[in-house]
C-alpha cells in the first residue's frame, strides 16, 4: 500500500509540474521557482556558496549546498563548474575534495589560480559566500575499487591533492582509519602545499598512512625512480593513483610503462596532453558561421578560447577532449588536433573545438 502511495504521489506531482509548465509557456515553471530560490530548480542543478577559506596564498577552498537533484558522488570523482564573467557563463572542471554525504550535505572544490585563467581567477579572488552557480553531476572514474580493499600508493603534485583528498576523507569518515597507504607529494615550497596541515595531521594519526613531502622549487626533488624506492619498496605491488602537473604524470607514465606495470597506474589529468608544437602553424581567418562571427587565429590558440575571446559562449565541459561537450562541424578549412597533429580537413567532420586549433582559414558550424 505504502508503495501505491508514493507512485500515485510521484505521478501526481509529475501531472502538476506539466500543467504548471503549460501556463509557463515558453519557459518551464522551474524558471520562475528560480527566482524565488536557484536551489529549487529542476532544469537545471545550481549550487549556493556558503563557505570560503584560503588554503594558500593561490587557492581556495569553496563549500557548496547543491540543489534539487544532486546525487552524491564517489571519491576522486570531478564536476563541471559555472561562472558568470561579463555578462557570459564559463564552466571549468574541477575535483571535488571532500568525502561524499557530509552531514550538512555540502561539497567542496579547491582551486587554485591559474595564470592568466579567467575563471580560476574569479573562483579564487572574487566569489563570495551567497553566490549561486551553475554546476554538473559528477562526474570520473578516477576512483577507487568498491568492490575489494586496496592498499594505495598516492603520487600527487600541486593541486592533484584533491580528488586523493576526497579519498582520504572517506577513508577517515567512512572507516575512521586509513589503510596501508603510501603517499608521495610535490610542491614548490611548504607553504604551497593545499591542506598542509590536514595531511600532517593524517600522517601523526593514522598509523598506516606514511606521507613524504617533495619540494621543487630552487633545485628540490623531483620524481625518480630512486626516490620511489626508498619511500616505497613495494610500489610494484600496489595500485597507483596519481594526479598533478604534465611533466610530474609523464615521468610517473614513463615509469610504470618501463616496468610493464601500467594497468596498476590510475592517472587524473587536469589538462589535455598535447602534441609538441610544429613550425607549421599558419595564422588565418576563423569564422563561426551560426554566430555570424570572425576572428584571428595564431595557428596554435584552440577554437574554443579564440571562440571566448571573440565574444562567443559555446557549449563545453572538461576543455581536455574528453566529453565531446563541445563538438562541433567543419564547414571549411582545415584544423589540427593539438593532442596528436593529426590534421581535420573534411567539410562536415566533427571538431572539438576545445583541444584543436585553426590551420589558416577556418570555417565552423559554432
Amino acid at each position: 500500500m505504502a508503495i501505491l502511495i508514493i507512485c500515485y504521489a510521484m505521478t501526481l506531482r509529475a501531472s502538476l509540474a506539466r500543467l504548471a509548465d503549460m501556463f509557463a509557456y515558453p519557459l518551464r515553471h522551474s524558471h520562475y521557482v528560480e527566482l524565488v530560490n536557484p536551489l529549487w530548480t529542476t532544469h537545471a542543478l545550481m549550487a549556493r556558496v556558503v563557505g570560503v577559506r584560503e588554503e594558500t596564498a593561490d587557492s581556495r577552498t569553496l563549500t557548496l549546498r547543491p540543489g534539487a537533484g544532486w546525487r552524491s558522488h564517489r571519491p576522486g570523482q570531478f564536476v563541471r563548474l559555472g561562472v558568470p564573467i561579463g555578462g557570459q557563463r564559463h564552466t571549468r572542471t574541477y575535483s571535488i575534495s571532500s568525502a561524499p554525504d557530509r552531514e550538512d550535505g555540502c561539497i567542496t572544490v579547491t582551486v587554485k589560480a591559474v595564470p592568466e585563467g579567467r575563471v580560476s581567477e574569479r573562483l579564487v579572488r572574487q566569489v563570495r559566500v551567497g553566490e549561486y552557480l551553475p554546476l554538473g553531476e559528477p562526474q570520473g572514474d578516477f576512483v577507487l575499487p568498491e568492490s575489494m580493499p586496496v592498499h594505495p600508493l598516492f603520487i600527487t603534485g600541486g593541486s592533484g591533492i584533491t580528488p586523493i583528498m576526497s579519498m582520504l576523507r572517506n577513508y577517515v569518515q567512512e572507516y575512521e582509519v586509513v589503510p596501508d597507504t603510501v603517499h608521495l607529494h610535490y610542491a614548490p615550497r611548504e607553504r604551497d602545499v593545499i591542506f598542509g596541515g590536514e595531511l600532517d595531521t593524517l600522517a601523526s594519526t593514522q598509523r598506516h598512512y606514511q606521507l613524504f613531502r617533495h619540494y621543487t622549487q630552487d633545485g628540490g626533488a623531483r620524481f625518480s625512480a630512486e626516490q620511489l624506492e626508498a619511500a616505497c619498496p613495494d610500489w610494484r605491488e600496489r595500485e597507483v593513483w596519481a594526479c598533478g602537473p604534465a611533466s610530474l604524470l609523464a615521468a610517473v607514465e614513463a615509469h610504470w610503462q618501463a616496468a610493464g606495470l601500467s594497468h596498476l597506474l590510475h592517472v587524473e589529468r587536469f589538462h589535455a596532453p598535447m602534441a609538441a608544437g610544429t613550425d607549421a602553424a599558419t595564422a588565418g581567418r576563423v569564422l563561426f558561421a551560426g554566430s555570424a562571427t570572425e576572428a584571428q587565429s595564431d595557428g596554435v590558440t584552440n577554437l574554443l578560447r579564440i571562440a571566448e575571446d571573440a565574444g562567443l559562449n559555446p557549449k563545453h565541459g572538461c576543455r581536455m577532449g574528453i566529453c565531446h561537450g563541445c563538438d562541433t562541424k567543419l564547414v571549411s578549412g582545415c584544423v589540427r588536433d593539438l593532442r596528436n597533429g593529426a590534421l581535420i580537413a573534411e567539410p562536415g567532420d566533427t571538431v572539438q573545438v576545445c583541444v584543436c586549433s585553426a590551420v589558416g582559414d577556418v570555417e565552423l558550424a559554432l
